[in-house]
C-alpha cells in the first residue's frame, strides 16, 4: 500500500467529522433553539430522519475519521469518497425521496414561521450542508491524488559497507597535501642542484721554437 503523510487529510477529516455530527444531531437538538423541521420536538425519531440525516451524517463522520487516521493512500481516498457521496445525499435526498415514499417527500418541512428562518433551516439541514461537505471532500481528494507515488520507506545501508566504501575527508586531504609537498620539494631540489662542469684536459702546446744550429 502506498504511504502518505497523515497531515494531508487531517484538517479536512476534522472538518468532515464536525459537519457529520451536525447533520446527524441537528434534527434532535435543533428544537431547543427554535431551529427545526417537523416534527419540531427534540429527540423525536422517524424514518425520514434515519435515511436523510442519521445515516448520511454517520457516513460523513466515518469518512472524516478515516481521513484523519489514514496512513495509506487507498484508505484516505475511500474516506474522502464516502464523505462526498454522503454530502451529495444530504443535498439530493429530500428531492429524490418521493420516488420510494409514495410521491411524498421525506424529512418533513421547515418549522419556523418566517420565510428567512425557513430558508436558513433548509440550508442548514440539507442543501448548504451537503454542498460544503462535498467541497471539503473534493479538496481532500485532490490533495491525496496529487501524490501518485506516495511516500516509500528508505532502505538503510549497513554501516560496515558504508565504512568500507568511503574514505575520510581528513585522510584524502592529508594525502593530497603530502603529495603536493613532495612534488614541491622535488622541484626545488632540481632547481638548486649544482651544475657540475667537466674539466677538459689541456692540450699540449706545440713547441714552436726552432733550434738554431
Amino acid at each position: 500500500m502506498l504511504q502518505m503523510r497523515r497531515s494531508r487529510g487531517a484538517f479536512s477529516g476534522f472538518l468532515l467529522m464536525v459537519l457529520g455530527l451536525w447533520g446527524a444531531l441537528i434534527p434532535f437538538v435543533g428544537p431547543y433553539f427554535d431551529y427545526a423541521y417537523t416534527p419540531d420536538k427534540a429527540w423525536t425519531y422517524n424514518t425520514g430522519r434515519l435515511w436523510l440525516e442519521l445515516l448520511p451524517g454517520a457516513a460523513v463522520f466515518l469518512g472524516g475519521f478515516l481521513l484523519m487516521v489514514a496512513r495509506g493512500r487507498h484508505t484516505a481516498l475511500f474516506g474522502a469518497l464516502l464523505a462526498a457521496v454522503a454530502g451529495a445525499w444530504f443535498t439530493l435526498g429530500t428531492v429524490l425521496s418521493p420516488l420510494w415514499n409514495h410521491h411524498v417527500p421525506l424529512g418533513g418541512s421547515p418549522a419556523s414561521n418566517t420565510v428567512y428562518m425557513r430558508i436558513m433551516e433548509q440550508l442548514g439541514f440539507f442543501t448548504a450542508l451537503g454542498v460544503v461537505i462535498v467541497f471539503i471532500a473534493a479538496v481532500a481528494l485532490g490533495r491525496i491524488a496529487s501524490v501518485p507515488s506516495g511516500i516509500r520507506e528508505i532502505e538503510e545501508i549497513p554501516e560496515t559497507t558504508a565504512a568500507a566504501d568511503t574514505v575520510p575527508v581528513e585522510t584524502v586531504r592529508g594525502d593530497t597535501v603530502r603529495d603536493e609537498t613532495v612534488r614541491d620539494e622535488t622541484v626545488k631540489s632540481e632547481e638548486t642542484r649544482p651544475v657540475h662542469t667537466r674539466l677538459l684536459p689541456r692540450r699540449k702546446t706545440e713547441d714552436t721554437t726552432q733550434t738554431v744550429g
